[in-house]
């Protein structure tokens, strides 16, 4: 016993640190990247002699700062070993996404880029096939045009953490270590808001939900989010906790930086801003007690610390993603009036403090709190009896949506209906995820947990409810994404399954608290416990084991090594165009350009400019019929693998077969 009691505070201690680590050293190495990148420099050396130390400062400052947790040996040892399991599980089931088909392929891509250039946009050698010409287009699927040059899609956070695992020779595996470390980021914020005892239990529920699985093992940028975001609100628990400015700056940082990770960061940052301007004014009421008055000079640093992180996203946005957040202006734009409304309306309340302060709230506000939140989920559940949301195309790339979902209710056996986005089921879809039981316990949790805020209690939930509730409430009216499944799936990661999931904890312990005496109290948790961990177990186990897209990264090096050192690539087919021409330009190492639009003439012309520019000329499509008129046809190709299930309404319990074949000519 004595034994134990002297090893406890140390396990907490362990615990504290080790979960605040991932974030820091994230944003480190980000910070450090972007910098390069923007330098033009982000090259190996430079990228290690500035980015390690970086991220090894943000550790070391935060770590020695962590406030310690309540946390046995037992307990901690149970937190590390169900994150080191997620992330040997998914490494070993990693996926193969290098063909640009979808979004994890063009993280990829992009990665593979800054890698072996350190540099943006992409040059896409126009003079290796004689110039520019009306007949080629070197923008694809996930590339656009702009300037003369290739801009990837997305913002550059994730890619330049997937560089880093390229260079170390395992990019592929690198989803599945950062897939752990937030496995042990939500494991630690459980830990101070929930308890020791029940900080295992988030992780598994966490770690074992399919769309965890699912972007733990491809080069998604939703796993970054969750490691700086969860991160970030463990941080800002200890700098309340220890009093500790420094600390709530770090916080500040590593929330503004998941910005640089996904661009709707902006709106999951928000409440962290309203946080930050109550702090402010809590200072400005000498006569305030409680733990927010006590932590309240932590307001001005986190403050400062979020919109330097998030200002670190906006000019790599601007900078490196123009077009991408042109494409999004419709999204993007709103989102930014409402992040100048929230700043101007959180100005205006520390300015006015002192008056708000004498404000009475109405009695029965705790009460009627806890009510909103059961009826806003009871609304959600409600939606699709009610509600068809559907959206009418009006530029091309609502017409391309429109098209493969018609194809995918082919392919589900439903009623043809391009507009059709399902929307309305959105609170099903985490049902089908996490389970109905945690749906229902973070339920109750978040109607007993604000009935508690109101009252001034539970304050160290203030941060988390707020994130929590706000970005889930708007990532379910507006998911926002091609509603097929587990595609889909991956919206609900970021803030919605490691929130409701961290909720749900909570009411299982505070239930368990609340059985009555006839019932056998110590079952109470163990029950709740496995009311949580079954439903999500139940739904990864029809795919958990079945990588997908495996051996597109073989595939791809057996086309590299046949196609010519001075070739200029010819894509004259348009699915293989987009599929390839920035795998062949990034991993091939040689200048590609699609001309699927172009007649055999206009084909036969270009080749013969790449030859006038001493280059050779080859020629890619998806048959051999189509490169047969420029020469003898080879196949360099002829991938057969497993793809994603696309499931409409129900949860995906299997996968597709793909086949991809490319065939060469060398005329």
């Amino acid at each position: 016993m004595e034994l134990a009691r002297t090893r406890a505070p140390a396990a907490g201690r362990v615990l504290a640190v080790v979960t605040v680590l991932p974030a820091l050293a994230v944003a480190g190495w980000l910070l450090a990247g972007l910098g390069l990148l923007l330098a033009d420099g982000f090259r190996p050396l430079p990228a290690f002699l500035i980015g390690l130390p970086g991220a090894a400062v943000l550790c070391w400052a935060g770590a020695r700062r962590a406030a310690p947790l309540t946390a046995t040996a037992g307990q901690t040892a149970t937190v590390l070993a169900v994150a080191l399991g997620s992330g040997v599980f998914n490494a070993v089931l990693h996926s193969e996404q290098l063909l640009v088909r979808r979004d994890p392929a063009t993280y990829a891509q992009y990665a593979v880029w800054l890698a072996r250039h350190g540099s943006l946009p992409i040059d896409p050698r126009a003079e290796a096939f004689g110039g520019p010409d009306p007949a080629l287009v070197f923008d694809s699927i996930g590339f656009y045009r702009g300037d003369g040059a290739v801009v990837p899609q997305f913002m550059p956070g994730p890619p330049l953490l997937y560089a880093l695992g390229e260079w170390l020779g395992g990019m592929l595996l690198t989803p599945a270590v950062l897939g752990a470390l937030a496995v042990l980021v939500v494991g630690g914020l459980a830990a101070r808001l929930v308890g020791g005892w029940w900080a295992p239990v988030a992780a598994l529920a966490f770690a074992v939900s399919m769309p965890v699985l699912y972007t733990s093992r491809a080069t998604f940028s939703e796993i970054p989010s969750v490691i700086l975001l969860f991160g970030g609100l463990a941080l800002v628990h200890d700098a309340l906790e220890r009093e500790r400015r420094a600390l709530a700056a770090l916080a500040g940082l590593v929330f503004g930086l998941s910005v640089l990770v996904r661009v709707d960061g902006l709106r999951d940052v928000l409440p962290a801003l309203a946080f930050a301007g109550l702090l402010i004014a809590l200072r400005r009421l000498p006569g305030r007690t409680g733990r927010l008055a006590r932590g309240s000079g932590a307001g001005l640093p986190l403050l400062a610390g979020l919109l330097a992180g998030a200002g670190a996203g906006l000019l790599a946005a601007y900078v490196l993603s123009r077009p991408y957040l042109d494409y999004l202006s419709r999204s993007v734009e709103p989102l930014l009036l409402i992040c100048g409304a929230v700043l101007l309306l959180t100005a205006a309340g520390t300015a006015a403090a002192p008056a708000l302060a004498r404000v009475r709230l109405p009695r029965r506000l705790p009460e009627a709190g806890a009510a909103l939140v059961v009826l806003v989920m009871a609304g959600l559940a409600v939606r699709p009896w009610v509600q068809t949301v559907r959206r009418e195309p009006d530029n091309v790339d609502d017409r391309r949506t429109f098209v493969f979902i018609e194809q995918i209710q082919k392919a589900n056996g439903l009623p043809p209906d391009g507009s059709r986005l399902y929307f309305e089921n959105s609170l099903h879809w985490v049902g089908w995820y996490i389970g109905v039981p945690a749906v229902v316990l973070a339920t109750l949790a978040a109607a007993v947990l604000l009935r508690r805020l109101l009252r001034g209690r539970e304050t160290a939930w203030l941060l988390p409810l707020a994130v929590i509730g706000w970005t889930t409430l708007t990532t379910l009216l507006r998911p926002e994404i091609t509603p097929d499944h587990p595609w889909a799936a991956r919206r609900l990661v970021p803030v919605v399954i490691p929130g409701l999931v961290l909720l749900a904890v909570w009411g299982a312990r505070w239930l368990a608290r609340r059985f009555p005496r006839r019932f056998p109290r110590r079952w109470a948790a163990p029950v709740l416990a496995l009311l949580v961990l079954a439903p999500p177990v139940f739904t990864s186990i029809g795919t958990a084991f079945t990588p997908v897209e495996r051996g597109e990264a073989a595939a791809v090096a057996r086309m590299c090594a046949r196609i010519p050192d001075d070739a200029s690539v010819v894509i004259v087919e348009r699915v293989t165009g987009d599929r390839f021409t920035q795998v062949v330009r990034g991993m091939c190492g040689v200048p590609a350009a699609k001309a699927d639009e172009a007649s055999e003439d206009d084909v036969r012309r270009v080749l013969a400019r790449v030859r006038a520019a001493g280059r050779t000329p080859v020629v890619l499509a998806a048959e051999s019929g189509q490169v047969a008129p420029y020469g003898t046809p080879e196949q360099v190709m002829a991938l057969v693998t497993r793809q994603d299930e696309r499931s409409l309404t129900s949860r995906p319990d299997g996968t597709w077969s793909l086949r991809v074949n490319v065939w060469m000519a060398i005329p």
